[in-house]
């Protein structure tokens, strides 16, 4: 999928930021915004965060409607655990390639093979996938809600390997990988990195695990060939904090462009560059500012989960926020 930056606000920021916080409060609506979107929609949101802070967001949230920047498997997890509340997505067809690779009936037929197993659905899935996992995570939990679980348990972890495989490391336990991957991230490639990280010997390195370079990184890590001391494998938000205390000196970052936007308003003094420019995720980008203004103005587009699917799924989705504290930012 090709991606197009959307252009900015016609008319200018101001005025569509005006008009937008307007409609929302008019309508009683709560903006969430993944950090991948693009600058402006960051801004103007209520909310900004990762997969389990917007999570959060929409469970404690008391507002009527909520209008979900993000692409659909974020709105569909924001639908269960608001069962009762309205929730919009200025574009249906925003979708997800991580999430395209497993479907209910595969995990099912998965879990056959491996009774006893317990099932870890990494968020990037739909709520028919959700409905048959045991629990849920993000990248910033992943760890935290695997090492809940009983150790004698065989772990199913779907569908993304590369955070799995991360897991794994971390944690020892006895997991098993679902082979599937992001198109963007699996995009960054160790030989970029060690590259670019040759290039720009004194950067810090910030690597998101679902990156197909998380392995390769961790082991030259190990093997000197980077520097350990300098080389953090962190969930976005763990990216943003970690920014703050950075200094003035140079960040290479290893996922999904849009997290710069973060990056550089937490610490205007360094300077943080994408080890791949082009590392940009086209669903994303699908909601456009003018999208969003066409939402709130129109009350377009609701997203609904069949309530069987959705009771299930809740399970899993509720095992996860209730694991850890919530952070300020999120992934």
């Amino acid at each position: 999928m090709t991606t197009v930056v959307p252009e900015a606000p016609a008319g200018g920021y101001t005025a569509w930021a005006r008009e937008v916080r307007e409609l929302a409060a008019r309508r009683g609506a709560v903006i969430l915004a993944h950090n991948y979107q693009v600058p402006w929609i960051q801004d103007v949101a209520d909310h900004l965060g990762d997969s389990l802070a917007l999570s959060r967001a929409a469970a404690a949230s008391d507002a009527g409607t909520i209008v979900f920047c993000g692409v659909h498997f974020m709105a569909e997890t924001a639908k269960i655990l608001a069962p009762d509340k309205t929730v919009l997505i200025p574009d249906p067809g925003a979708g997800c390639s991580l999430a395209d690779t497993v479907t209910a009936g595969q995990v099912r037929r998965w879990k056959a093979e491996h009774p006893g197993a317990l099932v870890v659905a990494y968020v990037n899935t739909s709520a028919a996938v959700k409905a048959e996992a045991d629990v849920c995570c993000t990248s910033s939990n992943a760890v935290e809600i695997v090492e809940s679980l009983p150790p004698d348990r065989e772990i199913l972890f779907l569908p993304d390997m590369f955070l799995g495989a991360h897991v794994r490391r971390q944690t020892g336990r006895t997991i098993h990988l679902w082979l599937g991957e992001c198109h963007v991230h699996a995009g960054i490639k160790p030989a970029a990195l060690k590259a670019k990280v040759a290039a720009e010997p004194d950067a810090e390195l910030y690597v998101h695990p679902e990156c197909g370079c998380t392995t390769a990184a961790l082991w030259l890590a190990s093997e000197g060939e980077l520097p350990a001391g300098r080389t953090h494998v962190l969930s976005t938000g763990a990216m943003v904090d970690r920014a703050r205390a950075a200094g003035d000196g140079k960040v290479l970052v290893a996922t999904e462009i849009g997290i710069l936007h973060q990056l550089r308003a937490a610490n205007p003094r360094a300077t943080f560059e994408p080890v791949n420019g082009r590392a940009s995720c086209a669903y994303m980008k699908m909601i456009t500012p003018e999208k969003l203004l066409r939402t709130l103005r129109e009350n377009v587009f609701e997203v609904t989960v069949e309530p069987g699917v959705a009771a299930r799924a809740r399970a899993a989705v509720d095992a996860m926020v209730a694991v850890g504290q919530p952070s300020a930012v999120g992934e």
